[in-house]
């Protein structure tokens, strides 16, 4: 179980990369063509890169709640970093989404559309979350206000992804609803391995920046025990 543990990032690193060949592979040569044609494709891409996002953001609020609750070492810096990568593919996913509303509706961004201001509110809310924290000084104080901030972020996602089904304007196409997925089975295939080729990206870099944050916290240590 320790050498599983030890050698966690190298599995998840090559899951990801696995995944990533694969669900290019399936968009491209498998996943079939509806009537926008090639601009499509980038559904597969869009949709799950904001639901990992939200998968971001919820995880570094439970790792916010885990500090809070119980003081568990680490949990601060846990939140953080899940945060961080949420607002990443929170760019991503506005970057993708604009792009494909220009190729699908002729615009890049309607500002009367709920569901794209909501989206951008949750981002800039997270993004001022960096501001907060590195305007208090390390210890106790910043990882609770940090954690306090990330569980209160939680409260937009919810309103964000049901903005799209409350939209007057249906800009934002609607894949799911009660009856399940609206697309074909080859559709839905290729979506789910693209959802979790971006939740496996998720967990590798997530992985990857804790290693380096950790390594830095014990050369700062070493070098305070020297001088």
């Amino acid at each position: 179980m320790e050498t599983l543990r030890q050698n966690r990032l190298p599995v998840v690193a090559a899951a990801a990369a696995a995944l990533i060949a694969l669900a290019i592979v399936l968009v491209f040569f498998y996943a079939p063509l509806d009537e926008d044609g090639l601009n499509q494709k980038i559904f597969y891409f869009h949709v799950p890169i904001a639901l990992t996002a939200y998968a971001c953001f919820c995880w570094g609020a439970w790792k916010a709640i885990v500090h809070l609750w119980k003081g568990k070492p680490g949990a601060d810096l846990e939140s953080y970093v899940a945060i961080h990568h949420g607002v990443i593919f929170g760019a991503m996913t506005l970057v993708t989404g604009s792009i494909w509303a220009r190729y699908r509706w002729g615009h890049w961004w309607l500002w009367s559309e709920r569901q794209l201001v909501l989206f951008l509110v949750l981002f800039l809310f997270y993004s001022a979350y960096f501001m907060l924290r590195f305007s208090v000084e390390p210890g106790p104080q910043r990882a609770n206000l940090s954690a306090v901030y990330a569980i209160f972020g939680v409260v937009l996602i919810p309103i964000s992804f049901l903005a799209i089904r409350l939209a007057n304007q249906y800009i934002h196409p609607v894949a799911f609803n009660r009856h399940g997925p609206q697309m074909s089975g080859s559709q839905f295939f290729t979506f789910c391995v693209c959802l979790a080729a971006m939740l496996a990206l998720f967990a590798a870099l997530y992985q990857l920046e804790l290693a380096g944050k950790r390594v830095d916290a014990r050369l700062r240590e070493l070098r305070e025990l020297l001088t």
